[in-house]
């Protein structure tokens, strides 16, 4: 029998459907027991019939009854089993074993640092930026400001290019900063550097496609290009950059850090830019220049982009990874308005648009001076955490084993070794001691290269004092 608890602020037909369908799911009223009338139960509960039609109707559109004229409502053999347990376990749905997916994982852990668990008193990480409780405040208020000031019709469906206030900002920031000046139809905004090297690979290349990149270099943009089935061609890197010569003539596509090469740290020469200009031209190739931290030079302005001087076949990515934060996810793609065009449909097609509160976030953030003068506070903070390091590596004995090479620019330096370095193990000895490095191995795709890549942005000047004389008494 159904009861009703007059006291419960749940409805009354709500009650008695969960009473019927606990009857049922645990076997009282088996498969074929009819259910009394409507008009019989509402009279013998003291409801309304329309309380108990609901509740009826509610128990067969789930399915765990039938109605018929002549045999009223009965329950349904709705637990009726259909695969039986034997044959389900054999059936056991498993995601499919996708090598190129695993090996890539594993790769961008090890370049990253994510697999190792033990927390270090000092890490020379050169992925993250510094951040601050001044940062962290000024961008909440940022972030509470366009939370309440949003017109409702920034939470429809969006535009696949991206929030146009904060394009028009970049488009400003880009033209007053980095000389670069571009019609808002050209910047595309994305979810970090990777999303905007996978939507590229998707758009402007197909599968199978020779792409060139820098040994060592960036492993996220390689092992993105390798996972949609890209022919990934390593390219040494010397003194001057990427070595243009050794790229393979039948390139589509050629990766490039040219301002703070990732992970040597080198500028790439003049002349090499132009020979890369020529061989792009000529095999009809694109670029893609990713200026990840060239707004951080310790001395002079940032350097011209590959983009101000080849706009035609140049695809520049910034992100707000370094300058602001990895957490905001907003980075943008520059490039000529029908290839962007074509990135935006594909963007639209696989993701539609960026969320929208980060995007308003950081229009405003920018919009406000709040940008500008973050990046005013964190150029200070770098030099001197740069000179710092600088200072500490001279007057230690790394010297003996290391070259120092990448100084000029960025937020990070590397330290290179002879191939006879034993890289894994005195990187391994000096996590035992307190100081995590990153080695040069990860960055490498063919190439021997060994070392270690220091950042300074996350260490402040007497930790990395501290951790280079750590790091040196290991070494001797």
């Amino acid at each position: 029998m159904l009861k009703i608890d007059r006291h419960d602020n749940k409805p009354i037909w709500k009650q008695l459907l969960d009473q019927a369908i606990q009857n049922i799911t645990s076997g009282k009223w088996k498969a074929g027991y009819r259910l009394p009338p409507t008009r019989e139960l509402s009279q013998q509960l003291g409801v309304a019939r329309s309380t108990v039609q609901a509740m009826y109707e509610e128990l067969f559109s789930r399915g765990y009854t039938v109605t018929s004229r002549r045999g009223g409502t009965r329950v349904s053999d709705w637990n009726q089993p259909l695969i039986s347990k034997e044959e389900r376990s054999a059936h056991r749905l498993t995601p499919p074993y996708l090598p190129v997916l695993e090996e890539a994982v594993d790769r961008l852990h090890d370049w990253s640092g994510e697999k190792r668990e033990n927390a270090t008193e000092i890490d020379f990480s050169p992925h993250e930026p510094y951040l601050d409780p001044l940062f962290q405040k000024k961008w909440r208020q940022s972030f509470l400001h366009a939370s309440a000031k949003a017109d409702l019709s920034c939470w429809t469906y969006g535009n696949s290019y991206g929030y146009e206030p904060l394009r028009s900002q970049i488009q400003h920031y880009l033209s007053v900063e980095r000389g670069i000046h571009v019609e808002i139809e050209q910047i595309l905004l994305t979810s970090g550097a990777q999303q905007s090297i996978d939507l590229i690979s998707q758009a402007l290349l197909l599968e199978g496609d020779t792409v060139a990149v820098e040994d060592p270099g960036f492993p996220p943009a390689w092992l993105t290009m390798m996972y949609r089935k890209m022919n990934v061609m390593p390219v040494p890197v010397d003194e001057q950059g990427i070595v243009v010569d050794c790229i393979p003539k039948q390139s589509k596509l050629v990766f490039v850090t040219p301002s703070h090469q990732s992970a040597t740290g080198v500028i790439m020469s003049v002349k090499r830019r132009r020979q890369l200009f020529e061989l792009a031209i000529r095999n009809q190739s694109w670029i893609i220049e990713d200026d990840y931290d060239s707004e951080f030079r310790h001395s002079g302005e940032p350097l011209p982009t590959l983009f101000s001087q080849e706009p035609e076949c140049t695809l520049y990515l910034m992100s707000f990874s370094k300058m602001i934060a990895p957490g905001i996810r907003i980075s943008a793609i520059i490039g000529p308005v029908e290839a962007i065009d074509q990135i935006a449909r594909v963007h639209k097609l696989t993701s539609r648009q960026l969320p929208i509160m980060e995007q308003l976030t950081l229009t405003h953030f920018i919009e406000h001076g709040h940008f500008m003068r973050h990046m005013r506070r964190v150029r200070n903070v770098y030099r001197r955490r740069h000179d710092a390091l600088i200072k500490a590596i001279s007057s230690s004995k790394l010297g003996e084993v290391f070259s120092v090479k990448g100084v000029e620019t960025g937020l990070h330096m590397l330290l290179e070794a002879d191939e006879d370095f034993n890289e894994e193990e005195m990187t391994k000895k000096a996590l035992e001691n307190g100081v995590r490095v990153y080695p040069l191995s990860p960055y490498c795709l063919e190439s021997k290269r060994k070392g270690w890549v220091l950042g300074y942005s996350k260490v402040d000047e007497e930790t990395i004092m501290r951790g280079i004389g750590q790091l040196s008494s290991i070494i001797t």
